[in-house]
């Protein structure tokens, strides 16, 4: 487990006391984190800086003629520390931070933006690209090394080298700013997860929860100080899962509110409202400088989709046929919501609890009784890693031999089809404290013939994590994360390319979640379904009349979710459409009238996220790219449907998207990739089948 002890820099800079210094030791090249220690990091980070800077330095004053091999090659080359030292620290800044990593994220953010552009902005080592990129049709490159060059040739025009000496100051300073505010709104949402939650004085509050989350919250609340009380956790979106299960209204409401109101400074509290203000100001103003009409347009550019205009067709086309959907679902939830007395509107905080009773009343199914056969352990085991045999012929083995930096973090070695080591995968999957909120797929060492690595993964969730000594029982939500993770993760471990930067998952944002979405698919699988659904206590599989009705049930309410889905992904776009001068002074009246402008301004379905809270689009990498979900969904729908035309689960059909798709990393075009895997262009129509949008399909 990471230690926090306080050596002084100068005792940790010496690189025989730091083991970020050097390459692990461990196999492939797996971090050591018994041996790392908080106060590695930041002289890790200052010296990996300097070292790259003078590997860059010198690439650039090569007085030799520039080579794809002196030049590009070399600076696939460079930034070795640093690069082991970003891939660790991120991770636990992310799944296990402190308040020192936060100190140490906070003070480095600025100073690695400022690194990057020392880099892009540099006069001499640019000429050299660019003079490579101006003759490249007579450099006889192969695909990947021809991507390689253009992508570099991009990255460096995109950062601003073509601009002036005055206006690569300015980029300079925007970019050290927005890199601060991403940094410091990150830190306002660990802070925001524990100032919202919601404590409970009483049990008979807690009506409906099953006796084990009962304890898990009493025990949550112990170890907050809270004793004798009850902790409800909100989640990382505008709703809470929990509120499927409260039948306390005025609680529902409360624990509701509690996320859906978080970042606004309610009663004195964390206000992240000016640092998204000044986050789109800051980027329409980047993108002004680079001759790009907003924030969108640039970020698009490189995309699949390529225009703002072009994913807001793909939304439009889809918001008639989800609102109609929605409207049907309301209907059926507020004569539910009769039943028992309430009349008025449907309110965002009855949602989700009387669709769950619709659900039942539809299907019959009791989620009290469906849990017991989602057992974690055996989800993984006997449904992931099983699915991941079956289609790919891979192996998981669980080892203890290898250091973690949290005691929940498990390791397997990952074996290929000929019994050779791919790779390793970690799985990280209860909630803490110390991890921020959603699932995530990290790279701890990824892929590269170039600098000899195998991939070392990571998947990490936020399960509740059970009380001592209960099985961890989850939601069948909770078992497609896992699929959809695991998506992830084999596109990091299938990695076969030459070049870190095309390594894995290295891949347009709105190509990326096509790999992870496509697996989900496999969780509802019948064939799939009945090897994991069993019971913990019994080992029965799960009744045919109940996994039916699983299954059937797994589109309801598909509506709701995608309603909250893409009003989330219009709020993202029409943040960064904006040019410098049309940006607003006030968050709430901005969303209001963004949603109205689609019609998804519907009280009782909320966005996914509302700004205050958006991790995505303002401390993460996906400004301007939140509807490259659905635009990846729409690939994994039609690819799923042509592997099920093709015989469904079996080697053949694995080994093709493995070929085509999840070895080929960012080496070559994404759609070329998509395009030679699927022989034509996806149809969308699949998508609305997927989420049960259109049943005459």
């Amino acid at each position: 487990m990471l230690s926090d002890c306080t050596k002084s820099n100068s005792q940790t800079s010496n690189m025989s006391e730091n083991p970020l210094f050097s390459p692990s030791t461990l196999p492939l090249h797996a971090p050591d984190f018994d041996a790392i220690k908080t106060e590695h990091f930041r002289p890790a980070f200052e010296t990996g800086m300097k070292q790259e800077l003078k590997e860059i330095e010198e690439i650039a004053d090569n007085p030799e003629s520039p080579t794809f091999q002196n030049t590009i090659i070399a600076m696939e080359k460079s930034g070795r520390l640093l690069n082991r030292t970003t891939s660790v620290f991120y991770n636990l800044a992310s799944a296990n931070t402190n308040d020192e990593i936060q100190a140490i994220q906070k003070e480095m953010a600025p100073k690695l933006a400022a690194h990057s552009d020392n880099i892009l902005l540099n006069a001499d080592l640019y000429d050299r690209v660019k003079k490579l990129y101006d003759k490249r049709a007579d450099l006889n490159l192969n695909t990947a090394q021809m991507k390689l060059l253009e992508d570099t040739h991009r990255d460096f025009v995109r950062a601003g080298a073509e601009l002036n000496e005055d206006q690569k100051k300015r980029m300079r300073e925007i970019n050290e700013r927005i890199s601060t505010l991403t940094t410091k709104f990150q830190e306002n949402l660990l802070d925001l997860t524990k100032e919202r939650s919601v404590f409970v004085d009483d049990v008979k509050k807690l009506d409906g929860l099953s006796a084990d989350r009962i304890a898990a919250a009493r025990e949550a609340a112990a170890e907050r100080g809270h004793e004798n009380q009850y902790m409800l956790s909100i989640s990382n979106t505008t709703r809470v899962p929990i509120l499927k299960e409260l039948n306390n209204r005025d609680l529902r409401q409360r624990v509701w509110e509690a996320s859906a109101y978080r970042g606004i400074g309610q009663n004195g509290g964390i206000d992240n409202r000016p640092l998204v203000l000044e986050l789109v100001k800051l980027r329409a103003e980047r993108a002004k400088l680079l001759g790009y009409p907003n924030h969108a347009a640039y970020k698009l550019d490189p995309q699949t989709a390529k225009t703002p205009e072009k994913a807001l067709d793909m939304l439009k086309d889809l918001i008639p046929p989800v609102i109609k959907n929605t409207k049907k679902e309301q209907a059926d939830i507020k004569k539910m919501m009769e039943k028992d007395g309430i009349k008025g509107e449907v309110k965002p905080w009855d949602w989700n609890y009387y669709a769950e009773k619709v659900r039942q009343d539809k299907y019959n199914i009791d989620q009290s009784k469906v849990r017991p056969y989602f057992e974690l352990n055996r989800v993984l085991k006997d449904g992931v890693f099983y699915t991941m045999h079956k289609l790919y012929g891979i192996t998981f083995e669980e080892r203890h031999d290898l250091p973690v930096y949290h005691p929940d973090v498990r390791v397997f070695n990952v074996y290929d089809k000929d019994g050779s080591q791919l790779g390793l995968f970690y799985a990280d999957y209860f909630q803490r404290d110390s991890k921020r909120g959603g699932a995530w797929m990290n790279s701890l060492v990824t892929q590269s013939h170039l600098l000899d690595r195998k991939p070392v993964i990571i998947n990490v969730l936020n399960i509740p994590k059970p009380a001592d000594g209960e099985p961890a029982l989850i939601s069948f939500d909770n078992v497609t994360t896992m699929f959809h993770e695991m998506g992830h993760a084999v596109h990091g471990l299938f990695s076969n390319v030459d070049y870190p930067s095309q390594g894995g998952t290295s891949v347009p944002r709105d190509f990326v979640e096509f790999p992870s979405t496509f697996d989900e698919d496999w969780a509802i699988q019948p064939e799939i379904l009945k090897h994991y659904a069993v019971h913990y206590q019994t080992g029965k599989p799960i009744p045919k009349k109940l996994l039916d009705k699983v299954i059937e049930a797994s589109n309801f309410n598909q509506g709701f979710d995608t309603q909250e889905y893409l009003a989330a992904t219009m709020l993202d776009l029409e943040w960064h459409m904006l040019g410098t001068n049309e940006i607003p002074d006030n968050v709430q009246d901005f969303e209001d009238k963004a949603l109205a402008k689609y019609n998804l301004d519907m009280e009782a379905i909320p966005p996914r996220y509302k700004s205050p809270y958006f991790a995505h689009i303002f401390s993460g990498g996906y400004s301007a790219n939140y509807y490259s979900y659905i635009w990846s969904e729409v690939l994994a729908a039609d690819a799923f449907a042509y592997m099920q035309q093709n015989g469904g689960l079996k080697r053949a059909n694995g080994d093709r998207f493995r070929k085509y798709i999840l070895s080929q990393g960012g080496s070559d075009e994404a759609m070329k990739l998509y395009k030679e895997y699927r022989g034509q262009e996806p149809d969308v129509k699949y998508l609305l089948k997927r989420r049960g949008l259109d049943t005459d399909i």
